[in-house]
């Protein structure tokens, strides 16, 4: 982290001249609650220690100055022409940018360096993250005055508007609002929030790469959008008062989709069953019992396997190497599916022998090795070093 940090200050100092202001922000997982986001269900996110690092000034003219480290690519172009163009990172520093505009706020020229630690594709919400970095950081150059919801709704709008992918909010608000050692209970529906607290006290998260790409996951995300929102107009016909599955109840999917759409019915049951599964997980960490809450991650991942069949050979194989593992708390795919990652919660003495078990046993059976990642609960997004003092990190 500190030579990134240095890392940027230095690159920044020889090209503009000047101490930049420093920004981190997070990337995130989600504990508990997939595919209930777009079912105005709740989910159950945590910032955590990997991070995009953002050294960013006012410039006294309309340009945007970028240079993305890692990519050894640079931008140049004008706040007074914001416009689409072929290098997609841009797309996310000028989709904020766009959305400031549009929400009446005068942004001046900027220059923004930046790079980080989040691993791409790993489905941390990298994108996301740069998104609240570059809100947050526009918003303290140019005295804004936004608070951290309203970056947040600036941040997805950028995502589904200017970039054009149909993100729910999710991934910015847990970048954005993290806090170190607690989850966040989101209402998808409201935005009303809490925290909860989580024990990680000798407890690791490790995420296993199973290596394998989305390939089908666009196509069959929307195929499920469909079959929830199929359920619901199914259940509406007698409880007009039902507008998504957040209002569904096993025993209306029993009494009207069961025998209508046996597919169906199980997708809609899994998103009906994980709202419950998060509420009653949240309670498990408001008693510190971890090891209930992990239990309801294994039958997280039983459900998005069996029922709304998101799952892949090779993440189901993850999960089953560390079922029945005692110092495996709990563990599920983690985001859209058909691939990307499992995260385990992991006692931190076991976490080498696991990952040396497990990779083994992966490479032998899929042909290939797992990229494995460690990471903490940690803050949202943050101001690490101000324009004009020395590091403080």
């Amino acid at each position: 982290m500190h030579s990134i940090i240095n890392n940027i200050q230095q690159k920044f100092e020889e090209k503009f001249q000047e101490r930049p202001l420093i920004i981190r922000a997070p990337g995130r997982v989600n504990l508990i609650g997939e595919h209930t986001d777009y079912n105005d269900g709740f989910v159950l996110p945590a910032a955590i220690n990997k991070a995009i690092y953002l050294g960013m000034s006012a410039r006294q003219d309309d340009r945007i100055e970028l240079v993305a480290v890692d990519l050894n690519e640079s931008y140049t172009g004008s706040v007074n022409n914001i416009e689409q163009n072929n290098q997609h990172w841009t797309l996310y520093i000028l989709g904020v940018v766009d959305q400031l505009q549009k929400a009446g706020l005068k942004v001046g020229g900027f220059n923004c360096i930046f790079s980080g630690d989040i691993p791409l594709g790993a489905g941390l919400s990298s994108s996301a993250a740069l998104e609240c970095g570059v809100a947050f950081g526009l918003n303290e150059l140019f005295s804004l005055e936004l608070d951290k919801v309203h970056m947040v709704k600036i941040a997805q709008c950028a995502e589904n508007e200017f970039v054009g992918v149909q993100c729910g909010i999710m991934d910015q608000f847990a970048s954005m609002m993290g806090k170190k050692n607690f989850v966040i209970q989101l209402d998808c529906r409201s935005l009303d929030y809490s925290y909860n607290p989580i024990e990680m006290e000798g407890v690791d998260i490790v995420l296993f790469d199973s290596c394998v790409s989305h390939s089908l996951a666009s196509s069959e995300y929307n195929t499920r959008r469909q079959q929830c929102e199929q359920g619901v107009q199914l259940i509406r016909q007698k409880y007009p008062e039902v507008k998504t599955l957040r209002d569904a109840t096993q025993e209306m999917l029993d009494e009207l989709v069961k025998d209508q759409d046996p597919v169906v019915y199980r997708r809609c049951r899994y998103v009906v069953q994980e709202n419950r599964r998060l509420l009653e997980g949240c309670e498990d960490l408001r008693r510190g019992d971890v090891a209930s809450f992990g239990q309801k991650m294994f039958a997280t991942h039983d459900g998005l396997s069996k029922n709304y069949e998101v799952s892949c050979p090779e993440l189901d194989f993850l999960i089953d190497c560390v079922k029945g593992h005692p110092d495996v708390l709990g563990a599920r795919m983690m985001g859209g599916g058909f691939g990307g990652c499992t995260i385990n919660l992991v006692r931190k003495e076991a976490i080498p022998e696991l990952i040396r078990s497990v990779s083994q046993k992966y490479e032998a059976a899929m042909g290939k090795t797992p990229k494995v990642y460690v990471a903490e609960t940690e803050a949202g997004v943050s101001v690490v070093q101000q324009q004009e003092t020395a590091a403080a990190d």
